[in-house]
């Protein structure tokens, strides 16, 4: 569950990191380089995209409307994109309104015309070579921004998380282990019985003196919990024993427990209270064996 709400909470990994002080996984110097290398790429192929595209087209109002444009065409389904008004282009029709007005009789018309020619030429030779340096350049600097160097930046966002993800797990598994080992050494440190057979012990007598107006009583008392379970395998309890793990049977010193299986060398299955479960057999003295 932990594991599961820090991969889904980026925020709380950072906390976590933050507060705990942790790094992560460390990586290798390799890897950093190339992770550097990969970032300094990324922002170099943007720069140039917008850059080149400024140096092409400088008016930002027009590229901005040429922008408009051609996504209000692809929206629309139009293959035909409208091109980048060249100033020179503008200049160049302006020549050629004004010097065929005037007409080819006038010197200044003529001259108007024939630089408003070159002018327009000049502007196809410019939209060529936007069209050359967008299909060459522009184009494959933006494929690679918009596929390869983007599937790297998200892989390496993946790692980072899964790198945090890795880190909780260890810490998680080395509380566990510790857990583990705290309890193997209680286990251990627990006085271990060997068992000893010992024969039906018919009754239990247990002889109280009170003194009461100072005279003296002796009563023997039978144990008539103790004679109902001798008729079949049954065990008495040393020490008291808490359930840790599903399926274990607790009990108190002293308790009688009806005994139906054994498990391994290690432990019994019996019944105490209507309740059925596993217990340690050094834990408890067999008053009735199981039969072989």
């Amino acid at each position: 569950e932990l594991m599961r709400f820090c991969k889904k909470n980026i925020h709380i990994q950072n906390i976590i990191k933050k507060i705990s002080g942790a790094e992560g996984t460390k990586l290798d110097e390799d890897f950093m380089e190339m992770e550097r290398k990969i970032e300094v790429t990324n922002k170099s192929v943007f720069e140039l995209i917008t850059k080149t595209t400024e140096y092409l087209q400088p008016n930002p109002a027009s590229r901005a409307k040429l922008g408009m444009l051609n996504t209000v065409s692809k929206i629309r389904g139009q293959v035909k994109t409208t091109g980048y008004p060249q100033t020179e282009g503008l200049l160049g029709d302006c020549m050629l309104r004004y010097g065929r007005e005037l007409g080819e009789e006038s010197t200044f018309g003529a001259a108007l015309v024939d630089i408003g020619e070159a002018m327009k030429q000049m502007a196809d030779i410019k939209d060529a070579l936007d069209i050359n340096v967008k299909q060459n350049f522009i184009d494959p600097l933006q494929t690679l921004q918009d596929k390869d160097l983007k599937e790297i930046v998200h892989h390496l966002k993946k790692l980072e998380g899964r790198r945090f993800l890795f880190w909780v797990s260890e810490n998680v598994m080395s509380f566990i282990y510790l857990k583990l080992q705290n309890r193997i050494s209680t286990a251990s440190s627990r006085p271990k019985k060997e068992f000893k057979p010992k024969l039906i012990v018919s009754s239990l007598e247990t002889v109280e003196t009170r003194q009461h107006n100072g005279l003296t009583h002796t009563s023997s008392v039978k144990s008539t919990e103790l004679e109902s379970h001798l008729d079949q395998p049954c065990c008495r309890s040393l020490y008291d024993f808490d359930p840790e793990n599903e399926g274990e049977l607790g009990f108190k010193e002293g308790d009688v427990i009806i005994l139906t299986n054994q498990i391994d060398e290690n432990w019994y299955e019996g019944m105490i209270n209507g309740e059925s479960g596993f217990f340690p057999i050094n834990y408890v003295e067999v008053l009735v064996p199981l039969p072989q």
